[in-house]
C-alpha cells in the first residue's frame, strides 16, 4: 500500500494511544487552497505493505488504536480496505480504527458516486470503526469531540461510532 507517513504512537488525534496513518491521495475537495495538508500532499510516497503495517502495530505495547488521516483515506480505497481486511481477518485485531475523512456523513451515505458508496457500506461492517466528518473550515474555534476525545478545528466536523 502508498501512504505519505507513519508514527508509531500518536496522542494528539484520538483518545487512546494511536499508530497514525497518512493517506497519499487526496481529490482537493476542500479547495487546495483550503487544505491543511498542503504539505504532506508534497511528502515522497512510502510503500508498505498493509501486513508489516499491521505487524507494526501489534508489537507495539503502548498503542491501543489506529488512526487512518493524511490526505483523504475514502480516496485510496482498495489500500484502506486491505488494511483494515488485513488487521481484522489475518491478525484478528479489533482495537479502534479511526478514519479522518473531509468528506460529509451525507456524501458518503448519498454519493453518486458508486466507488464511494460501496466502500463506505464495506468499512461500515466492520467492528469498532469510528469516522471523523467534515471538512477542514478555516477561522472556526475549535470545538472538543466526545467520542474522539480530542478537539476538532471546525464546526461542522465531528466524530462518530459507525460499527
Amino acid at each position: 500500500m502508498k501512504i505519505k507517513g507513519l508514527i508509531d504512537e500518536d496522542i494528539v488525534n484520538y483518545k487512546k494511544c494511536s499508530m497514525y496513518i497518512a493517506f497519499p491521495n487526496c481529490s482537493f475537495k476542500c479547495g487546495r487552497d483550503l487544505c491543511q495538508n498542503n504539505e504532506l500532499a508534497l511528502a515522497p510516497i512510502i510503500d508498505i505493505s498493509s501486513e508489516e503495517i499491521c505487524k507494526r502495530y501489534l508489537s507495539n505495547p503502548l498503542t491501543s488504536a489506529i488512526v487512518i488521516a493524511g490526505l483523504e483515506p475514502f480516496d485510496s480505497p482498495f489500500d484502506l480496505l486491505d488494511f483494515i481486511n488485513c488487521l481484522r481477518y489475518k491478525y484478528e485485531n479489533n482495537d479502534d480504527v479511526v478514519i479522518y475523512t473531509g468528506y460529509t456523513e451525507e456524501e458518503l451515505l448519498q454519493t453518486g458516486d458508486l466507488k464511494l458508496r460501496i466502500l463506505y457500506n464495506n468499512i461500515c461492517k466492520y467492528h469498532n470503526i469510528i469516522i471523523k466528518f467534515g471538512r477542514y473550515l478555516p477561522e472556526q474555534e475549535p470545538h472538543f469531540d466526545d467520542i474522539l476525545g480530542v478537539n476538532l478545528a471546525s464546526d461542522n466536523q465531528y466524530g462518530k461510532r459507525i460499527s
